[in-house]
């Protein structure tokens, strides 16, 4: 039989073993974390790299407008009765992208103007209690909406529920260029499509 000193001396050793296992084991999970670390931060390093801005300090990067529609923007199709003063006897069909922000953030919206290469700004008088005036910048026309706002969104998809509109409002204005507002049936197509927009 082994005798007591010998049976410490084993059960020390035991200990020591295990102690020196779960040492080893927190060197190499640290090891890890630390190469895990490293990895990480070049690959934040890297996408910001990626992502920078491709423009001049002081202007708008692409991202910015579309973050900015998502919060401050929207998609509008206004539907307008004939205008019998001028003999018009069709609806007339209204298709506007704007962004609207308070009057504070004018110079905002004049670089958002700039990026877009058109548009225009007006002043909207707030008649609510302790409410701001505000600006609006819009783009209406058309064939800037077709050839270039809605191709800037298709390649910068939005990220919030305007998405919806965007669609709707894409639908809408090929239905206006076509001028199917001046049927009966192209008119009530309009008009069902735009009651699904801001829903």
């Amino acid at each position: 039989m082994r005798n007591p000193w010998e049976i410490r001396f084993l059960k020390m050793a035991n200990v020591f073993e295990l102690t020196h296992r779960q040492f080893m084991m927190t060197i190499n999970v640290m090891s890890k974390l630390i190469k895990t670390g490293s990895q990480l931060r070049r690959s934040i390093a890297s996408f910001h790299r990626k992502n920078a801005r491709r423009t001049k300090p002081g202007t708008l990067s692409a991202d910015y407008i579309v973050g900015l529609t998502d919060g401050e923007g929207s998609f509008t199709v206004y539907l307008l009765p004939p205008n019998k003063k001028h003999g018009s006897v069709s609806y007339r069909v209204q298709c506007r992208y704007y962004i609207k922000m308070r009057e504070d953030d004018l110079p905002l919206l004049e670089k958002v103007q700039k990026f877009w290469g058109c548009g225009k700004i007006y002043f909207q008088k707030e008649y609510r209690e302790n409410q701001r005036n505000n600006y609006r910048f819009e783009i209406f026309n058309y064939e800037l909406l077709q050839k270039v706002v809605v191709p800037f969104f298709k390649r910068h998809p939005l990220e919030s529920k305007r998405i919806k509109d965007f669609q709707i409002f894409c639908t809408i204005l090929e239905l206006a260029i076509a001028k199917a507002h001046h049927t009966k049936d192209g008119l009530a197509k309009i008009a069902q499509l735009k009651s699904q927009m801001h829903a």
